[in-house]
């Protein structure tokens, strides 16, 4: 790729499982600051978040990502999340780990996350509030719409069911990437890509993402870190509105939320060029006015 050098490497997790993770960094350049991705469900960093990373590290960024367990190349049952804890452990253990090479103890650290990857951003930055300079939160998960909220008669047969049946794929979702890639071409590549999982989700992995939006959702307010939620208008696997509550609930004193009109989920891989250029134009520069600031200090 062009002024960008991509590495792989897999690593071991404190549950013995091995982990893939990669990077993208600029060329010849000490990198401007570090982005940690947190990808969405049942996709994964090489492939799918290709795209993203490298506008980003051609705009100076390091960027590191890694594949949860049981996603992507990373060990596992296909697609399942025994422990949404786990996951964030996993990623933290990462992320720190690079953070604290000689080379970038100094530089800010970003977290990006995507989908049900915004949850996963807002959970490493409730683990450590002070430990992040910053987050970019592409349609987050984030809250479950009112409509969409299970009784709680039903959560509890849910969560006993998780207990006998945990892996079983009974969960009947609408295919998401038709209704998340706008453009049919980026669609049809999405499908070929044998490292993401196209099938239902397992009862467990439900159960647990619905209790992290439930839990993410009582405490909106907690969010202190600066951010810039980037969501499409016409989104509808996760809701605008809820994102919009995100900015108007967070204690952040640094925060701006953009939606574009018309665009839908996959608002920085799977739109028209001109439409994910504009996206990241507005995302870069948001950045890079953190990242300038910091270092003239």
């Amino acid at each position: 790729m062009d002024n960008i050098r991509y590495e792989e490497e897999f690593i071991w997790n404190s549950r013995g499982l091995k982990l893939f993770t990669c990077r993208w960094l600029p060329y010849n350049q000490d990198p401007k600051a570090l982005i940690f991705m947190c990808h969405g469900y049942a996709v994964e960093c090489s492939i799918t978040m290709r795209g993203p990373a490298s506008r980003l590290a051609k705009a100076g960024y390091a960027v590191h990502g890694i594949d949860y367990e049981g996603h992507g190349k990373s060990s596992g049952l296909e697609a399942y999340i025994p422990s949404f804890d786990a996951l964030v452990d996993d990623c933290f253990d990462h992320f720190a780990s690079v953070s604290e090479r000689k080379e970038n103890k100094k530089k800010q650290r970003f977290l990006w996350g995507e989908s049900m990857g915004g949850a996963v951003a807002l959970l490493l930055h409730k683990k450590r509030p002070t430990y992040w300079d910053g987050a970019i939160l592409v349609a987050p998960m984030c809250k479950i719409a009112e409509e969409m909220k299970p009784h709680r008669i039903v959560i509890s047969i849910l969560t006993k069911l998780c207990k006998i049946i945990p892996t079983w794929k009974l969960i009947p979702t609408q295919d998401i990437v038709d209704i998340a890639i706008k453009m049919p071409e980026k669609r049809e590549k999405a499908r070929r890509n044998h490292y993401c999982y196209h099938g239902k989700p397992r009862l467990k992995t439900g159960n647990e993402l619905l209790m992290v939006s439930l839990e993410i959702e009582n405490n909106l307010h907690e969010v202190s870190l600066p951010f810039l939620i980037v969501h499409g208008g016409d989104d509808i696997v996760t809701d605008p509105s809820v994102s919009r509550l995100l900015y108007e609930s967070a204690s952040s004193t640094d925060k701006m939320f953009k939606l574009y009109p018309g665009m839908w989920h996959a608002l920085t891989s799977g739109e028209p060029e001109e439409n994910i250029d504009l996206v990241f134009s507005d995302v870069i520069s948001w950045l890079d006015q953190r990242a300038v600031k910091n270092n003239c200090v």
